[in-house]
């Protein structure tokens, strides 16, 4: 009786890149332990070249992301992959419970998890759901503080800018 082996599944994870208003998105789905989960979401330029969704998950990702950007109360309710330390979800955690509209600051959240407010920049930079996870919410005590690994006025700042603008935070 020989050894029955099952095969690896190496196209389970699917890449689409929908329409922002402020760009585009990359949307990556995954097979996960026999479900499809949500993966990562990207921010990318304008001219980066659009592609179609290829399963439902993703379909539906476009369809929550055009109504968030339609009405930024909107609540998004996607099965996301877990991932991260245990610190990371910690502060996605209590990023998540940030109602639209409002911010927190990097030393809030450091405070409410008896943590760092750079240990929490540092969590919200590696934040591999953003909108759905809203980093974009958190701001620094002194300004809007960074975004996405970034520190200094560019394209992740801008794109901060136009959803803490499009939620009525600025």
């Amino acid at each position: 009786m020989g050894i029955s082996k099952k095969q690896p599944i190496y196209d389970s994870a699917s890449y689409c890149v929908i329409q922002a208003p402020f760009g585009r998105l990359g949307v990556m789905t995954e097979l996960v332990d026999g479900s499809l989960m949500l993966s990562r979401i990207d921010y990318l330029a304008a001219d980066t070249a659009l592609s179609k969704p290829s399963n439902d998950l993703a379909k539906e990702v476009e369809k929550q992301c055009g109504a968030y950007f339609k009405n930024p109360h909107f609540q998004f309710d996607l099965p996301m992959k877990p991932m991260g330390t245990t610190h990371q979800q910690k502060v996605w955690k209590c990023v998540r419970e940030i109602p639209t509209g409002k911010t927190n600051t990097y030393g809030e959240i450091a405070g409410a998890i008896k943590s760092g407010p750079r240990a929490v920049g540092t969590a919200c930079g590696a934040n591999p759901f953003p909108l759905v996870t809203p980093c974009h919410r958190v701001v620094s005590a002194q300004g809007i503080g960074g975004f996405m690994k970034e520190d200094a006025p560019g394209f992740y700042r801008q794109i901060k800018v136009w959803l803490l603008k499009h939620e009525g935070v600025l």
